[in-house]
Formats: structure tokens, C-alpha cells, sequence
């Protein structure tokens, strides 16, 4: 950054240094001046990037040292717009250098022809530039924004992605948990009744007895697996690589055994289980994914009644609940319903066939039936026991319920289905850059054309105002008194004096005043001069505007 900043002083000090050692030019008795204004322009230089507003309003400054020095104003203007943030701090900067150069031109005595090319120079170099710093930040801006939301996006669909993996090794860790657990507890109970069998030589009750063993070993085995799989969804989880369950379940896949099917699979194994579908649905009439949801829940149920009260009877009980008779079927508390209940009476003394499960079993339930637009509540029963019992919708819902998101009865959310934040923000870093460039384009042109109106309305006020008749002035004499003249004479002179001031010396001690012939405000031809001294008129000519030197008519 060093010797960027250096090249570019050197730049913008080239035209002021060339001015210095130039032979065309004579010598400037203040070339000292110069110098330090190169000084002065090097710290500006230096100051840029840290203080941008102050190092414009140096190189501004400079410009009453040597007029070379604006070339490093648009430059400086330009390194302001891109690295100020703010706007306000530089239009007041702008603000004060176009009060104090009006100020100076009043005390000087310039005339308004001057100061309105001055100002001019002033939004052309000074403003202009500024502008387009700012438009050319704003688009960088909106640049980086674009590429921040692109390496967002693709943050987003990583972690998606990953999330849709782990859950599909939560859901093979579910299946795994309700079909081999279930199949491994049948076997375990077939085993221990065949152990117990009467006429089973000791041969054949040890291998039953091996087989029974190997049952619950094989269980306790796939537990862990279980646990491995669902250990490594959850430090994931807790890493924030996922947002846990915010999809939908994989499409229900057919269901190639009823609950009927599997109570009665059961019951041949030695499971005092049966089925009560007396107020029911029949078989076959349930949708996909309420079948899976009613088939996966009475098969957990079965099997953690085998694990925890193996010999305890178990009742499972189907049953449809139907809206109020006077709804109309539009009852929304009580929608039609299939209720599913499992229980289990208080076991018989003697030990388990299988060692206690991890806790998952009501837990995957419980997701299960929220995945079907359900619930599920499992508690032990009054008399001992245990009861699971779930509600599911005849109807499935069009997707589930996400986990702690209001219910039907909640408070309504936002509406949903708008752009997302970072889409929001790069909009409005678009319309930001819009108006930027609206802006770079419409203020100096809106400032050119306001200058524009204030000097037109001045010289026409100024000409209108300024207007000796060719009579009066013939009527006046050299000697009459300044206060009988100034009777005659109009408020304001004339706006194009300055060309016959600089070309045609006034008389010393004396104090002239210019005027025009005419109201014409597309020029005149000629201006009269009348000049005084000691408080009487000394001196009156008519000069040419084309050629001062030529004398106008008298």
C-alpha cells in the first residue's frame, strides 16, 4: 500500500512540480508555497484510507495555492466515495468548501460570472467523482454479497444433504430395532417353550436352552449396533451439522402383514396374545401409512411385553373412533380416528427371556405416530401392566408435523413461501447499487441544472437592473456631484464588466462603475464606465465588450 500511495502522489504532484521547473513560466515569487503544498498533498496521500473526508478537504484547500492542484481533487473524490461508508460527513464537506469559496469571492470582490464557473468546477470535480466511488462500492458490495449467498447456498444443500443420510440411518435403525426385535423375541419365546416342553430329552432342553441364549445375545448385539447408528445421528446433531427432523417419512412401503397376520404369528409362538377388532376397521381398509404406523406399534408393544412381562397376557385392541353424530363429520377436536391399544397384564414371577432394552422402542413410536399425523401414550395400567395406546387419522395428513411447531388450535404463523433471508438481502443490495448509479447520474446533473437556474435568474435580474439609458447617460457631466448622479444611475452594473476591468486601466483613486445601454439579454455591445473621484464624476467613456480597447459610442 506504501508504494501505491507514493506512485500517486507522485501522479498528482506531477503538474504542480512541472509548473515549478518549468521555463515557460517565471519564476513565482511564492514558490515555497508550492512546496508546501506538495507536502501538504503528500499527507492527504497518506491520510486517505484512514481519514478519506479530511484528505479530500486538503486537496480541495490546495487549489488557492496553485490552480495544478485540482487535478488531484476529482482523484481524491473518487478514493472518498470508495472508501467512506457514510455519506453525510462528505456532503457537509462539499457543503463548506461551497460556502467558503462563495465567501471568498464576496470578499475578493469577484464578480458572480467567476464564482458560478467556480462551482461548477466544484460538482464536476468534486461531487461527480464522489458519486461514482460510491456507485463502484455499492457494486462490489453487491458482488460479494451474490458470492456470499452462493457460498451459502452450497453450505445448505452439504448440510441437507448430510441430513438426509443420517436420517436414513436413523429410519434403517428403526426398521432394524422394530422387525429383527421383534423376530429375535419370537424366537426367544419359541425357544423358551420348547425348554419347558414336556418329553424333550436333557439333549434337546440344552439346545433350546442355547437357542434361547443365542436369542438374547443376537438382541443385545443389535441393540448396540442400534446405538451406534443412532449415537452418531445425535453427536452430529449436537455439532450442528443437522437441524434434526424437518422432512417428511420415505413413502410408506406395502404392508405384506396385517396386525391380524402378526398377532396370530405371535400366538403360534407361545405368545399369550390376541386381538380385539370388534368395533374396528376391516382388514385392508387403512391407508399405507396408517397400516405401517398401526402394524410397526403393535409389534413394539408385543415385543417390549415379551422383553418386560414375558407370560403376562396381552390384549390388542383396534377400534375406530367416528365424529359426533351432529358435526357433520367436520368436527375438528374428534376427526375420524383409528385407535390402536396394547396391554399387558402384570407378569408372573421368573425371569426375563430377553435383557432390558435401550429406552428407543417408545421413542421411535412416538415418532411414528407423529409422522402419521398421530399421537401415542404409553404408561404402566392401575393393576400393573402396561398400556401403549395410539390415535392415527383415517386420513393421513399431506406431510408431518414438524416437532415443536404450533398445532391446529396454536396461534397462526407467518405466512410462509417467501424468498429466503439471503435472497432478501441481495435484493436490497441490488436496489442499493440501483440508486447509487441513479444517484452518480441524477445529483450532478439535478446540481448543474440548479446552478443553471440560479445564474440565468441572476443575470436577468442583474441586467434588468443595471440599464443607463443612452439619454441619461449623454446627461451627465464630468464634475457634477456622485450624489446627483447616483440619482439617475440604476441599482446594479453591468454582469460583463470584467472583461473592459481587466483590459482598461481605471484612473487611479478612482472608484468606477459599469452599466449597460440596454436590456438585451442576449449581450450587449457596449458598456459605459463612469468613474470618481473625491465625490465628483472625473471620468465617462463607453468601451467596447468585444474590443475594451475600442472606445463605444458616447
Amino acid at each position: 500500500m506504501l508504494v501505491k500511495d507514493i506512485v500517486l502522489w507522485a501522479v498528482l504532484a506531477l503538474p504542480v512540480a512541472f509548473d515549478l521547473v518549468s521555463p515557460l513560466e517565471p519564476a513565482a515569487p511564492y514558490w515555497w508555497l508550492r512546496i508546501a503544498g506538495l507536502g501538504a498533498l503528500a499527507a492527504a496521500v497518506a491520510i486517505s484510507r484512514t481519514r478519506p473526508t479530511a484528505a479530500l478537504l486538503t486537496a480541495t484547500a490546495l487549489i488557492a495555492v496553485h490552480g495544478n492542484f485540482a487535478f488531484a481533487m476529482p482523484v481524491m473524490s473518487y478514493l472518498t466515495g470508495l472508501r467512506t461508508p457514510r455519506a453525510r460527513p462528505v456532503l457537509w464537506g462539499f457543503t463548506a468548501v461551497f460556502a467558503a469559496g462563495t465567501l471568498i469571492n464576496i470578499v475578493r470582490g469577484i464578480d458572480v460570472t467567476t464564482w458560478f464557473p467556480l462551482t461548477l468546477w466544484l460538482v464536476l470535480l468534486g461531487v461527480l467523482p464522489w458519486l461514482v466511488g460510491r456507485y463502484w462500492q455499492q457494486y462490489q458490495e453487491l458482488l460479494h454479497a451474490g458470492w456470499e449467498r452462493a457460498d451459502r447456498l452450497e453450505r445448505e444443500q452439504r448440510i441437507t444433504a448430510e441430513r438426509e443420510r443420517l436420517r436414513e440411518r436413523a429410519r434403517i435403525a428403526q426398521d432394524m430395532h422394530d422387525s429383527l426385535g421383534h423376530e429375535l423375541a419370537l424366537i426367544a419365546v419359541r425357544a423358551g417353550a420348547l425348554q419347558v416342553a414336556p418329553g424333550l430329552d436333557d439333549r434337546h432342553r440344552a439346545a433350546a436352552a442355547e437357542l434361547r441364549a443365542g436369542a438374547a445375545d443376537a438382541t443385545e448385539h443389535l441393540r448396540e449396533i442400534i446405538g451406534v447408528l443412532r449415537d452418531d445421528t445425535a453427536r452430529r446433531a449436537a455439532a450442528g451439522e443437522t437441524t434434526g427432523p424437518g422432512g417428511t417419512e420415505p413413502a410408506a412401503r406395502p404392508v405384506h402383514e396385517s396386525v391380524h397376520d402378526l398377532v396370530e404369528r405371535a400366538r403360534a409362538s407361545g405368545v399369550p396374545v390376541r386381538l380385539d377388532t370388534a368395533a374396528g376397521p376391516a382388514p385392508g381398509h387403512l391407508p399405507p401409512m396408517i397400516a405401517l404406523a398401526a402394524h410397526r406399534i403393535v409389534q413394539e408393544a408385543i415385543t417390549n411385553a415379551a422383553k418386560h412381562a414375558p407370560g403376562a397376557p396381552i390384549t390388542v385392541t383396534l377400534a375406530r373412533r367416528t365424529p359426533a353424530p351432529d358435526s357433520g363429520g367436520a368436527d375438528d377436536d374428534a376427526p375420524a380416528a383409528i385407535i390402536v391399544t396394547v396391554a399387558n397384564d402384570a407378569p408372573p414371577a421368573g425371569p426375563a427371556l430377553l435383557p432390558p432394552g435401550g429406552g428407543h422402542g417408545l421413542t421411535g413410536l412416538t415418532e411414528r405416530a407423529r409422522l402419521a399425523g398421530g399421537t401415542l401414550h404409553a404408561a404402566p395400567a392401575p393393576g400393573g401392566g402396561f398400556t401403549v395406546r395410539a390415535v392415527l387419522p383415517e386420513t393421513p395428513p399431506p406431510g408431518p408435523r414438524p416437532l415443536n411447531t404450533p398445532g391446529p388450535h396454536d396461534a397462526p404463523a407467518a405466512a410462509g413461501g417467501g424468498p429466503s433471508e439471503s435472497a432478501r438481502h441481495l435484493e436490497r443490495e441490488r436496489r442499493h447499487v440501483r440508486r447509487g448509479l441513479i444517484t452518480a447520474i441524477a445529483v450532478p446533473a439535478a446540481l448543474i441544472a440548479a446552478l443553471g437556474a440560479v445564474m440565468l435568474g441572476y443575470y436577468t435580474y442583474a441586467t434588468l437592473n443595471s440599464v443607463l439609458p443612452p439619454d441619461d447617460y449623454a446627461a451627465l457631466r464630468v464634475g457634477d456631484t456622485r450624489a446627483h448622479i447616483e440619482q439617475l444611475l440604476p441599482p446594479m452594473q453591468a454582469t460583463e464588466a470584467s472583461g473592459v476591468r481587466a483590459r482598461v486601466p481605471e484612473p487611479p483613486g478612482a472608484h468606477c462603475r459599469y452599466y449597460r445601454p440596454t436590456a438585451d439579454l442576449l449581450g450587449t455591445g457596449h458598456l459605459y464606465r463612469l468613474c470618481f473621484t473625491g465625490g465628483r464624476l472625473t471620468d465617462k467613456n463607453a468601451y467596447s465588450t468585444a474590443d475594451p480597447a475600442t472606445k463605444g459610442p458616447e
